[in-house]
């Protein structure tokens, strides 16, 4: 496995003294507007919060900075469908360790589909028997995985649970397992308590007050799917009741 002296990128930092205005996005985002730096794991790391707290949008800038292209893919797949990434990328600072990542890949679920589209265009391989839009959802992203993730990677990903089923999202923990084992770093924004279950890693909770370190159990995704699974016709009746 890998050790801290040997991470891709040991810390992402904000500069803070180049930014001319906090109350434009996206340095209004609270998250980001209190934000110095953070100190990565060498093997897992995870962005979790609320919709809209800032987790991929760092993640973005992060992936900007590394030459990824904004909707997914990695350096080499050039294309736009509509450029709506912000400019955090600019302002976006990352200490690298003393390893090289011999691959890198950006997977974002909302634009998944754009980037199967230029794979096909372009004729890439690498990436199963059959092109990405010849399965479904969940299986283009599955085949993703398992084809095009290998070793000494440094892989970004958000949401990769959207398209993935329980058991498939189980099978990602064996993977990214899989990737830790060949020397790989991730950085992975997800509300799956399955994902978010790997226990080599670090977990970043961005909220209205900032970004801190958590455990698992203290993670809003595990308290709600616990206490709903433990209690579920208590918390439905909650939810819909009657007046």
């Amino acid at each position: 496995m890998l050790t801290a002296k040997n991470s891709f990128i040991r810390r992402v930092e904000i500069q803070r003294d180049k930014i001319e205005s906090f109350s434009e996005y996206p340095f209004s985002i609270p998250s980001i507007k209190s934000m110095y730096g953070l100190d990565l794991h060498p093997n897992v790391n995870f962005f979790v919060g609320e919709n809209g707290a800032g987790k991929s949008t760092l993640l973005e800038a992060i992936a900007v900075h590394l030459r990824l292209n904004p909707e997914g893919g990695s350096k080499h797949l050039n294309f736009s469908t509509q450029n709506t990434h912000s400019s955090l990328h600019e302002f976006t600072k990352l200490i690298k360790g003393p390893s090289q990542f011999k691959d890198a890949f950006f997977l974002r679920a909302e634009s998944f589909y754009n980037v199967a589209s230029k794979l096909n265009e372009v004729g890439s391989e690498g990436y199963g028997e059959k092109s990405l839009h010849d399965q479904s959802h969940g299986e283009s992203f599955f085949s993703l995985f398992m084809n095009r993730f290998g070793g000494k990677g440094l892989y970004l990903m958000d949401e990769p649970e959207a398209a993935l089923s329980p058991m498939r999202q189980l099978s990602l923990v064996t993977l990214i397992h899989e990737l830790v084992r060949s020397s790989s770093q991730l950085i992975i924004a997800t509300h799956s308590p399955i994902i978010l279950a790997y226990p080599n890693a670090k977990v970043f909770n961005f909220s209205e007050n900032g970004i801190e370190v958590v455990k698992y159990q203290e993670t809003e995704h595990f308290q709600v799917y616990r206490n709903f699974i433990n209690r579920p016709d208590r918390m439905i009746k909650r939810l819909i009741h009657d007046e």
